[in-house]
């Protein structure tokens, strides 16, 4: 059996290219593990259907075909996964993105909070689900759904992964506010760092509304520092 920390040195090390055999050990579901991370998805998604069908395979090949922006088949596969494991979180979720990826908003919102019932404590599901809501500018939901997966997982907004089983949606229209509304939930946790970031991003990107910084209370702590003065001098991005 490969540990963890040997397969990490094979591909941080480029040990295994995927055109040698594989090293000894290595599964199907590891070697596809493999493929995904260095973005070979067809060739990820011929090694995971070697092995016996299983609910997190299935799943796997859904987001190979996600990364390869063919959504017919990743649906496929997050419903063929759905019947082997009905109660299969994960995904639930991806259908969701699948349906938000189409703005299929509202539905993307029902994929979500169906499968917050079965895992109700998972920060990315939360994060996908106040995203679906902004997508629909429902704000208010938004804000304090992210509040919740804030407070689960502090990284979670810093996440850039689309690998693994489960995955989180990141694209949004309206850019400048949806920074906006990043920057006051970290604020609101405390979170200052950050709150800066967001709100210099949400700045550069044209966001107009600059007296909400002054006026929403999320920011009174950050009003006495220098970082925050600047950040109302700069000026906008010119795209």
């Amino acid at each position: 059996m490969v540990s963890v920390f040997a397969l990490a040195v094979v591909f941080a090390n480029g040990a295994w290219t995927g055109e040698e055999p594989a090293p000894q050990g290595l599964s199907p579901e590891m070697r596809g593990d493999i493929f995904m991370a260095r973005k070979m998805y067809r060739e990820a998604i011929d090694v995971y259907r070697q092995p016996r069908e299983t609910h997190v395979l299935a799943n796997k090949i859904g987001i190979a075909f996600h990364q390869l922006t063919q959504l017919d088949q990743a649906k496929k596969q997050y419903e063929r996964a759905l019947k082997l494991n009905p109660k299969y979180p994960e995904a639930i979720n991806n259908l969701g993105t699948v349906y938000y990826a189409r703005k299929s908003f509202r539905r993307a919102i029902g994929y979500y909070r169906k499968a917050l019932v079965q895992t109700p404590n998972s920060a990315s599901i939360l994060s996908n689900l106040g995203t679906a809501y902004f997508a629909r500018k429902k704000y208010k939901d938004a804000f304090e759904t992210y509040q919740k997966a804030l407070a689960l997982d502090p990284d979670v907004f810093e996440h850039r992964s689309t690998q693994g089983v489960l995955l989180q949606e990141r694209s949004v229209e309206e850019r400048a506010k949806f920074h906006y509304y990043l920057a006051k939930t970290y604020a609101k946790a405390g979170i200052v760092d950050r709150a800066l970031l967001y709100m210099r991003k949400a700045i550069e990107e044209g966001f107009r509304d600059r007296d909400k910084f002054k006026e929403d209370p999320e920011f009174t702590a950050l009003r006495d520092l220098p970082e925050y003065k600047e950040l109302l001098l700069l000026e906008p991005r010119v795209l």
